[in-house]
């Protein structure tokens, strides 16, 4: 198993590399659902390449990642394309959001999400109390040896999915469906990600594997790259192992955030004013933590902290700019942080790099480390906006769809040619249709298309 930290493998190479995993079917083919094409004239715009843009994404990013049932997947699952099978948590989230804007998918999406949850009663039954509810980077159709691989989670935007999928087809079953096993897997996350209390996650993996513990998050970023795993700082016991990060990430405690805020007005919508309550708690714990201990002036941005100290480990990274999408930033902090996002370290040709150029390990089609993915991008914009900074998350956004449009829809894209890299196709790319959807870009407009 590959546990040094300098490791160029990526989180599908490791996996298709690796003896250990013993996951050979993995990469192999699988046969598309039966979903049906897109309707026509669901979208308009006045650009037709836009139109054609929206065309290829729906076919080849969200239906075409659609398949039928497979043990131990019961249901509907997405994969993420390129080849590789299973069902990946951050990337299924963004294809959801767009899928249930599209008539008659309802079902398609509940069975997505079952699929979560029902690992997670298998899962318990396997693992001691404090492991329960964890819900896996991604779930393999015929992996045998599940509970030992993936042993680890990733970011946790499930609860944001599921809201997203709400607010665009009021599907209040799939709220309902979803409720309880998310908040689960919410204090699994504070429970083994926060083992100091602090109010901030870092990241971990119960195989003891550090490369796995970074597939929590933005797989081989730098501000990673000293981290180590740990034993559990008090409990203690025969069966316990080095599974605990030290370094604290603000990408992971920011999206733990966007998952909260979203949990709790699901709860609200739902009437459980309990649930509610005890989500703005962890919200409000975390935020003023983020603040507190991950703010750097200097920087502009947030930066990682060492779990046990709180000593900032410097360096700007793609993680530093999520909690604008979860509203941490002070009003100061977010205009701090668009002045950094406009300086030449941050300022390449194709925005957003995933490391600050002037950083000696940026390589602009390095991955994680200087290149640009429409993920990221898409939530960087997204959170720029709702500061009020319009223009600059504009042009972020304008500067993706054109990228896609001139050199085709990829996994990620080299921050100054703009070349395609990684995955053809990739599902969460069709975040290059949620910017312009969502009314972040300027230059490129699309919208759903209202019946008289």
């Amino acid at each position: 198993m590959i546990t040094q930290h300098n490791t160029k493998l990526t989180r599908r190479e490791f996996i298709t590399t690796s003896a250990a995993a013993g996951l050979a079917a993995f990469v192999l083919p699988a046969r598309a659902a039966d979903t049906g094409g897109l309707p026509g004239g669901l979208f308009e715009s006045p650009d037709p390449a836009v139109l054609k843009l929206v065309d290829e994404v729906y076919q080849k990013c969200i239906l075409g990642k659609i398949f039928p049932a497979q043990d131990p997947m019961l249901h509907n699952w997405i994969g993420p394309g390129g080849g590789y099978r299973g069902q990946w948590i951050w990337d299924t989230m963004f294809v959801v959001d767009l899928l249930s804007l599209l008539p008659g998918k309802e079902q398609v999406i509940r069975d997505v999400f079952q699929n979560y949850w029902d690992f997670q009663v298998r899962w318990n039954k396997e693992m001691p109390d404090y492991a329960h509810d964890m819900i896996p980077c991604m779930i393999i159709p015929d992996n045998k040896d599940w509970v030992k691989f993936p042993a680890y989670s990733q970011i946790a935007i499930l609860a944001w999915g599921v809201e997203r999928v709400y607010q665009r087809n009021h599907d209040k079953e799939l709220v309902k469906q979803c409720l309880q096993p998310l908040e689960r897997f919410h204090e699994w996350y504070w429970r083994e990600r926060d083992v100091t209390h602090c109010g901030l996650a870092a990241v971990g993996s119960y195989s003891s594997d550090i490369q796995h513990a970074r597939f929590e998050t933005f797989d081989v970023e730098c501000n990673m790259d000293g981290l180590n795993l740990t034993a559990h700082p008090t409990r203690k016991g025969d069966k316990e192992g080095a599974w605990y990060g030290d370094l604290c990430v603000p990408g992971n405690t920011a999206y733990l955030i966007v998952g909260e805020q979203s949990l709790m007005r699901l709860a609200l919508i739902m009437g459980d004013k309990e649930m509610a309550e005890r989500r703005k708690a962890r919200i409000d714990k975390a935020v003023a933590a983020m603040r507190k201990h991950m703010w750097d002036e200097e920087a502009g941005l947030f930066l990682t902290v060492h779990r046990d100290t709180l000593e900032k480990v410097r360096g700007g990274t793609i993680g530093s700019w999520i909690p604008l999408t979860a509203g941490v930033p002070t009003p100061d902090m977010a205009q701090r942080m668009a002045d950094t996002l406009k300086s030449p370290g941050w300022s390449t040709p194709l925005p957003v790099p995933t490391v600050d150029r002037n950083d000696k390990r940026w390589v602009s089609g390095a991955f994680w480390r200087g290149d640009v993915w429409p993920a990221t991008n898409y939530q960087i914009a997204s959170g720029l906006a709702a500061y009020g900074h319009k223009e600059l998350a504009a042009e972020i956004a304008d500067k993706t769809v054109a990228n896609a449009i001139q050199n085709g829809i990829s996994e990620r894209y080299d921050s100054v040619s703009g070349k395609k890299l990684g995955v053809e196709y990739l599902g969460m790319t069709c975040t290059v249709i949620t910017m312009m959807l969502d009314g972040l870009c300027k230059k490129h407009q699309l919208k759903i298309k209202t019946t008289p």
